[in-house]
């Protein structure tokens, strides 16, 4: 349910900052009882990926011990984890209790969200990373998005759907200008934010790439 690039990525996040990762881990499993887990980090022996993969597509942001099924909301926990790991960035798992999200290019992600907001679509937050952005949503099934997808005579290859079994990169507290970033803040800690239906967001995302005259495309996703 997560995208699998086939080149390695830049790194999408930053050493330091462990007070904020801890504080945005903690907004998610209290707060908004979002599960979260630690990514495996960078390697403080070599550059890239704490894993054992050398030619890993996503260094540092990504589970692998614990894995994702590790993901929770317990308070204790979390504070174990980034009392230990101070750098790992926060993953959040989507599905089941979390948000799910629809994500596109990041060089899209910006005409988007205007074309969105001009056709007075009401967005939930916006997660954005060097490479794409996230547009979280209401928790859907695979029953649910394969139905979805089903009715659309035709979805934009690009888009991507995190789903149960998938995860997304939080970002660290009140940082507003790294690579991983609020687009689209939260507008609350104490209660989960508002989040849109998953076909509410398809369907819009879908008739603004087709909606320019003659049939072309709006939006280079």
């Amino acid at each position: 349910m997560r995208e699998i690039p086939g080149r390695r990525r830049g790194k999408l996040f930053r050493r330091g900052d462990g007070t904020a990762r801890l504080d945005a881990a903690l907004t998610c499993a209290i707060g908004w009882q979002w599960p979260v887990l630690p990514g495996v980090g960078l390697s403080a022996v070599r550059s890239g990926c704490a894993c054992p993969d050398p030619e890993c597509v996503v260094p540092g942001a990504h589970p692998f011990d614990p894995g994702l099924l590790a993901a929770t909301t317990d308070a204790r926990m979390v504070r174990w984890w980034w009392t230990g790991r101070t750098a790992a960035p926060v993953l959040l798992a989507t599905g089941g209790r979390a948000p799910c999200a629809v994500s596109l290019p990041a060089a899209s992600g910006a005409q988007a969200l205007a074309v969105l907001d001009a056709r007075g679509l009401r967005l939930g937050p916006v997660i954005a990373t060097p490479t794409r952005w996230a547009l979280l949503v209401r928790p859907y099934t695979l029953e649910r998005l394969g139905e979805l997808l089903h009715a659309q005579a035709w979805v934009p290859s690009s888009l991507r759907f995190h789903g149960e079994g998938g995860y997304l990169v939080v970002p660290p507290e009140g940082k507003g200008d790294g690579p991983v970033r609020w687009e689209r803040r939260p507008l609350t800690k104490r209660a989960a934010p508002w989040l849109p239906d998953v076909g509410t967001v398809l369907d819009a995302l879908v008739e603004a790439s087709t909606g320019a005259p003659g049939g072309g495309s709006r939006l280079a996703y």
